[in-house]
């Protein structure tokens, strides 16, 4: 299986991009590692923390709903968490 390395986040120096590392390494979700993985293309890991932000963190829907409908679906794909 592949391995993609986790990009060193002392070497981020774009605020909004380290606050996507260091909010999920203080929350947990999401998942630390996967943000660092992320991070090696700038623009995706700007684009995940900026949807992310607007759907799971704020929105209509109660934040409980959401965290479900998350657990089930990785499930349902047989991911990893």
């Amino acid at each position: 299986m592949p391995q993609i390395a986790y990009f060193p986040v002392e070497q981020l120096d774009d605020p909004e991009l380290r606050g996507y590392l260091d909010h999920a390494a203080a929350n947990g979700t999401p998942r630390p590692e996967i943000q660092a993985v992320r991070a090696n293309v700038p623009e995706i890991l700007r684009a995940f923390g900026s949807t992310w932000d607007r759907v799971f963190r704020s929105g209509v829907v109660d934040h409980r709903i959401k965290e479900l409908c998350r657990v089930y679906v990785s499930r349902t794909l047989e991911c990893h968490y």
